[in-house]
């Protein structure tokens, strides 16, 4: 088949990014791999920052959502304009070193369109420290970026398989994302890249991280990591994608443990001052749990994976929520 159209195409949602757009664009300029577009879908900003783009007009195609339609809606305002075979999704404070396309695209051709591809994070303004090595799912129902703040000496030297990759920047085939319903534009932002992560997981495919396609990350640069805003979509998002995506068969043990981390969590929250937005997020996901029950039964007729391929690539360590160290694995061959 003739591919029409580059062979990525570049997402970044923008919601009041300012300048961190321009630093975007210009590392985007830089990339060795060309044949990409970039789509800058911005999210209603009040500061103007999408006029940005027009210093790059060569390079940027701008769509202006008349509303906020969080992280999951305008991932997937900028998927149905994709005309790329590849979608590559990119936060505003992100900053790609100039061969990070290059890098993600021989992965994959290398791993081919069921596999979603993540990025060494790296945190902004301190290149020894990690800010991500791909999502790692708990047998809890918590999840974190795997090694976030810890040394980057724990970079691997070669692609490494793990439960999912941060969107913050990944790459995923368009066709596959679609089929798979997208982002669930319920979840507005935050945890969204997750639970695509565990349906595609049931859906029998994988995801790597590639060793060495590097990006500078803020990390909530923008929305700011203990803000209300991040922990109550946060802790209503978790409890989201549990709810759809863990197995039945998996219920009597995965219960237990997301009951029983989620008592200690809503206890630390009021430790650290945020234990308001812990319960407003806490009420909302059960508030909602009715439409998640019923996207639950559609997720769980899209599984073909083993239960044992699902429940092997959790993390069941009772300590890995404390330290949040990352779950790295060989890679697994794909689903036949």
């Amino acid at each position: 088949m003739t591919q029409e159209g580059p062979a990525l195409s570049v997402i970044i949602v923008n919601y009041n990014s300012g300048e961190r757009l321009t630093r975007v664009f210009a590392a985007l300029d830089r990339q060795t791999w060309r044949d990409f577009e970039t789509l800058l879908v911005d999210n209603a900003s009040s500061d103007d920052s999408a006029s940005l783009a027009a210093e790059y007009p060569h390079l940027v195609t701008v769509k202006m959502s008349p509303v906020n339609t969080g992280f999951a809606g305008g991932v997937m305002i900028g998927a149905a304009m994709a005309k790329g075979e590849w979608l590559v999704v990119l936060n505003p404070d992100a900053y790609p070193e100039s061969d990070w396309l290059e890098k993600l695209m021989a992965a994959a051709m290398e791993y081919g369109p069921e596999t979603l591809l993540g990025s060494v994070q790296l945190t902004e303004d301190e290149e020894d420290r990690l800010d991500g090595l791909g999502d790692v799912y708990h047998m809890s129902g918590v999840a974190w970026r795997g090694g976030f703040g810890k040394s980057a000496a724990l970079t691997p030297t070669e692609d490494r398989e793990i439960f999912a990759p941060c969107f913050a920047a990944a790459a995923l085939h368009r066709e596959r994302f679609l089929s798979l319903g997208g982002l669930d534009e319920d979840f507005f932002c935050y945890h969204e890249d997750v639970d695509f992560g565990f349906r595609h997981r049931l859906a029998g495919g994988r995801a790597v991280l590639v060793h060495d396609a590097i990006v500078h990350h803020e990390g909530s640069g923008i929305t700011g990591r203990y803000s209300d805003f991040t922990v109550f979509h946060g802790i209503r998002n978790r409890m989201w994608t549990f709810v759809k995506n863990t197995p039945l068969a998996l219920m009597p043990v995965m219960l237990p443990a997301y009951l029983f981390f989620s008592a200690g969590f809503l206890l630390r929250s009021f430790m650290l001052g945020i234990g308001k937005p812990y319960m407003r997020g806490f009420a909302a996901g059960v508030k909602g749990l009715p439409r998640m029950l019923k996207k639950r039964g559609e997720v769980q007729k899209t599984r073909t994976a083993a239960l044992g391929r699902i429940a092997g690539i959790l993390n069941w360590s009772p300590i890995a929520p404390f330290r949040r160290a990352p779950d790295l694995r060989p890679i697994s061959p794909p689903q036949p």
